[in-house]
């Protein structure tokens, strides 16, 4: 605090002692008229009420108020009686958040109350921030989804209040991450960002050091380009102690008429101030914020304005402090003003804990699947948007609008964090599926016009039919296994969603043995049939009666694996035939039992494992192009949940990871068999770990990486005790207490176990404390080599011991955590009235790099994760396809190529003739020698096909142009320190003619382009 904040301070405790309040018993017109006095120090009371976008009770339930049983709560309520609250009185202000809500109750007004709401948004009075769909998580959710969902929001309030949102309002989710700060926070425009969560021993040193408000810089690479000031609130995000004014509320509200009884105006004045100079004492400047409001509040608003009303009358007419009505924008503006310089805040605020021995780290792995669903569904949302874009908008036809709307609740902090009850976690992957059918539908009409000749959309026939397998990770995919007898062919057509041409295996589920893959040119394809193991039918004929109500009468014996290609934002066709008497590629399959003195390999290029046929373990990766050579163990265990006692209640729960022993998983003796497939595509080891754990460990031909495919569960429960499941994969390597985890998907922070760079780290969970959200990928390095894992949806992992990786993959809990859910965390999938433990599938991906050299492995493959080949199906009689069809296709130009280090990460057609384009950067300054460098797009090859009329550079959600967002932007101080950053070079301008995109390490740049009308439509006869 400065020494003017301070003289002001002491002068109010000073005052205070002599000045009394005088009332008398009339109707009285209360002065909420109060601004900001310089000479005082100010209270500005910010009024909101923060709407779960579903937790206990659907998003549903939550607004239309039903289900009251589990908690009183109807946001329709709060937005009714909000608005008349408001018009009461011109001084009186609030703000709201969930877009998800809003838009839904805007929906339902008259014209008459949609433009009163409209001059309360202009008037100021009502501010709509953060403006998202919902207060999005920022441990569990991609970039990509946070940036989509905020992106909704904030187009639907600019078209319809022509504002631009100012402030982060990430006042709930369980600690914060650096791609909120610079990317959420800095270049979607906000001056501001606000938060509650941080843990419980920074909160106390930062209150003590006055530092709960920072400038965050949280990329290193765009570095002060992309800092914004942010604030944690002294304790949460409710009010002080005692002034909570709900109708059903306990504080004591002001009761000011003397002819009744408990009137106690002085009392209640006295309270607020003490309240005000406590607060003020652990922060800087003379402007301090209180959060009049917390969850699903307002539901009365007026209880709410009534006492405020009061409570700034009588406040200011004592003068010891200044109260007003306000908003963060507001109290943004004073802080601005008083220019202060502010201590520098990097990286991240992870992980969180709210006490001793509860680390909220076990929700970055709770509901991996409905974490998985999530993480399929965004790849897929990006690549349907593209063919929505290269088709053009139909507003008769499907669309991708459901999707994009239920993608965008899922990203709430209860939603993918896996926090929710149990039936609202179900209402979020009812609305995923019911999304997913009908961009399923517009993918296929969209591939049948892209395929479609010129003579067949000319004359309007009808377009092929084509079907899609969105259950091919339980081995279930009807369009694929398909009787091929009798010259039926099955047509696959494979759209590539990445912006270079990419090549890469396919796995589909056959029938039958005889089988022929080719190209459109009639060229044999290498194909392999590897047979179907028992633990994957068994996954999928329990999944296919708990949620088909069917069982398939021919099981499939092969998954049938060929390589594929396509063209950039492009698709490439392929023909499975029958064939009798084919060239037979069914893998060659050896079994290696217990064999103390044994060792078997596979891999046939660079890249080779090594097994112990003894244990069955793996037990060295060695590649002799790299020459890596370095032992590897891939094992699993459990952390048992603590249940809590009743003098240390703290259990492990949809929340909070609290281990209490670490358990080996694994068959008696530690013994297991192996069985081995080989060919000329795949090698893989399948292996029973245990009576509940199926793994597959792959290599593929040309790929230098291990993929490690795992089937977990049901978990065990009849001990009565929950489990944690986890895999480590160790090495020997020294790694010094160092690893590093991505934020979001996108930069890469260093972790340091035991340590925090902002306080001395007091350790009591040093296995909870230690984890940390992974979207991406993790990796670790000594000083020759680094080795890294790639996941495929939002876990949480450590490095718990040097030289581990250690990744969480499946919980399964028997007691609630007490952080409000009130239900355990054990999921159950029942089928004809017996239900067991859910069992997941899902995928890890490890390699050894030398030191300095896994970047571009991380970087690639995981945009190959993030966005697979999307496959569509159709049958035909014959060989004729090629002829009648469309086989090939890319969206840009043949000849073009996106730069390695760039991806396209939104194509949308916005209407007709208008598109939004985002390029992202994939690589931070200095992560590569090669790709960490400034780089370059050319539009008008992306846009071969059209005429670009103009391109308009706006910020990262599309709401106002970049270069009004610049003018506006709040240049913080920032207290000296030693570290002293880079120069940071951003792309520069578009030039209008050339139309090139420069992009510099991490930088995201989103465009509105428009193409001339006669150019729209590529299929133009």
């Amino acid at each position: 605090m400065g020494e003017t904040a301070a003289a002001l301070l002491s002068a109010a405790v000073v005052l205070c002692g002599f000045l009394g309040v005088v009332v008398e018993s009339k109707y009285m017109v209360y002065n909420t008229s109060q601004e900001i006095d310089p000479g005082k120090l100010n209270v500005h009371l910010v009024p909101h009420t923060h709407d779960d976008v579903g937790w206990l009770k659907t998003i549903d339930q939550y607004y239309v108020g039903s289900n009251n049983s589990i908690q009183g709560a109807c946001v329709q309520n709060v937005l009714d009686s909000l608005i008349p609250a408001l018009l009461a009185d011109k001084n009186r202000k609030f703000v709201y958040v969930e877009q998800a809500f809003f838009q839904r109750w805007w929906r339902e007004q008259s014209e008459i109350v949609q433009n009163v709401v409209k001059e309360l948004v202009r008037s100021g009075q009502l501010e709509l921030i953060n403006g998202g769909i919902c207060m999005h998580d920022e441990a569990s959710p991609h970039y990509i989804d946070m940036i989509d969902q905020t992106t909704l929001g904030h187009r639907f309030i600019k078209n319809e209040f022509g504002v631009t949102p100012r402030i982060g309002w990430q006042i709930d989710p369980f600690g914060h991450s650096a791609v909120q700060a610079y990317l959420l926070g800095a270049e979607v425009g906000f001056d501001s960002l606000f938060f509650g969560r941080i843990d419980y021993q920074d909160r106390e040193k930062r209150k003590d050091e006055k530092t709960l408000e920072v400038v965050w810089r949280g990329s290193k690479s765009l570095g002060s380009t992309t800092q914004i000031f942010a604030g944690a609130f002294p304790k949460n995000y409710e009010p002080p102690s005692g002034f909570y004014f709900e109708v059903d509320s306990t504080s004591p509200i002001v009761q000011d008429d003397i002819n009744l009884f408990d009137y106690n105006v002085q009392d209640r004045v006295n309270d607020f101030v003490a309240a005000a100079l406590s607060q003020a004492n652990i922060t800087r400047t003379n402007h301090i914020m209180f959060t009049m409001g917390t969850d699903f509040q307002y539901q009365y608003a007026h209880t709410w304005f009534r006492a405020m009303d009061k409570l700034i009358h009588y406040v200011n007419k004592d003068g010891c402090v200044n109260a007003l009505y306000s908003t963060p924008s507001i109290y943004t503006d004073a802080k601005y003003a008083a220019n202060e310089a502010w201590p520098l805040k990097t990286e991240d605020y992870f992980p969180y804990a709210d006490r001793v021995n509860a680390y909220w780290t076990g929700y970055f792995t709770s509901r991996p699947a409905l974490k998985r669903y999530v993480r399929i569904l965004s790849g897929y949302y990006m690549a349907a948007r593209q063919l929505e874009f290269f088709i053009g908008r139909n507003n008769l036809g499907p669309s991708t609008d459901s999707l994009a709307d239920a993608l965008a609740i899922a990203q709430h902090h209860d939603a993918v964090t896996g926090t929710e009850k149990q039936h609202v976690a179900d209402d979020y992957a009812k609305r995923l599926s019911i999304g997913y059918a009908e961009a399923e539908a517009l993918v296929a009409s969209s591939i049948a016009s892209l395929v479609s000749s010129a003579e067949t959309l000319a004359s309007k026939k009808a377009s092929t039919k084509f079907q899609q397998c969105p259950l091919v990770n339980i081995s279930y995919c009807p369009a694929s296994e398909i009787d091929l007898s009798d010259q039926r062919t099955l047509i696959v057509v494979v759209y590539n969603p990445l912006g270079w041409k990419r090549e890469d295996i396919i796995r589909i589920p056959v029938t039958e043995e005889n089988v022929t893959v080719r190209d459109v040119e009639g060229r044999e394809i290498d194909s392999q049939l590897l047979p179907v193991s028992d633990a994957h039918l068994a996954l999928r004929n329990n999944h296919m009666e708990a949620y088909l109500g069917t069982l398939s009468r021919d099981e499939p014996k092969y998954f049938l694996a060929f390589k594929a290609s396509a063209p950039a934002l492009g698709f490439s066709t392929y023909m499975i035939s029958g064939t009798r008497g084919a060239k037979l590629k069914i893998s060659s399959v050896y079994t290696y039992r217990t064999n103390r003195n044994k060792t078997f390999d596979v891999g046939a290029n660079d890249l080779k494992l090594t097994f112990s046929a003894h244990s069955g373990k793996l037990i060295h990766y060695s590649n002799d192009k790299k020459s890596i050579d370095e032992p590897v163990d891939v094992s699993y265990s459990y952390y048992s949940g603590y249940n809590g006692t009743e003098k240390d209640p703290q259990a492990s729960g949809a929340y909070v990871f609290r281990p209490n022993g670490t358990y080996a998983i694994g068959p008696n003796k530690n013994k297991i068999s192996s069985v081995v497939f080989r060919g000329p595509l795949i090698e893989e080891v399948h292996q029973q770990i245990s009576s509940w754990i199926y793994q597959t460990t792959r290599l593929y031909r040309d790929k230098e990486h291990v993929e490690v495919e795992f089937v977990v569960g049901p978990v065990p429960i009849q001990d009565g005790i929950g489990k944690e499941v986890v895999t480590q994969l160790k090495t020997s390597m020294k790694t010094n207490k160092a690893f590093y985890t991505d934020s979001n998907g996108r930069d890469f922070i260093k972790r340091i176990r035991d340590y925090r760079a902002d306080w001395n780290l007091e350790v009591n969970e040093p296995v909870a404390g230690n984890y940390y959200p992974i979207n991406l990928g993790i990796y670790m390095h000594d000083d020759k080599k680094e080795f890294s894992v790639l996941v495929d949806r939002a876990v949480g992992g450590s490095s718990i011991s040097d030289g581990e990786v250690e990744l969480m993959i499946h919980r399964r809990l028997l007691k609630d955590d007490g952080r409000g859910v009130a239900e355990a965390l054990n999921e159950t999938v029942c089928s004809q009235g017996k239900c067991t433990g859910l069992t997941i599938e899902g995928k890890l991906y490890f390699r050894i790099d030398p030191i300095g050299e896994g970047a571009k492995w991380r970087r690639t493959v995981g945009q190959e994760i993030y966005s697979p080949f999307l496959l569509a199906f159709s049958e035909q009689n014959g060989d004729k396809w090629p002829s009648s069809h469309t086989t090939t296709f890319s969206g840009i130009d043949p000849s073009y190529t996106l730069p390695e280090n760039v991806a396209i990460i939104t194509l949308q057609e916005l209407d007709a003739g208008r598109a939004l384009l985002r390029l992202a950067h994939l690589y931070e300054v200095d992560e590569d020698k090669d790709l960490s460098v400034l780089t370059s797009v050319e539009l008008r090859k992306l846009f071969s096909t059209k005429k670009i009329s103009k391109v308009t550079e706006v910020n990262l959600s599309a709401n106002q142009e970049r270069a009004e967002m610049e003018k506006k932007r709040l240049v913080w101080k920032v207290e000296d320190t030693s570290d002293h950053e880079n120069k940071v070079i951003r792309g520069g301008p578009i030039d209008p003619e050339r139309l090139v995109v420069e992009l510099s390490p991490m930088e995201i740049r989103t465009f509105v382009i428009d193409f001339h009308p006669l150019h729209h439509d590529m299929f133009d006869a």
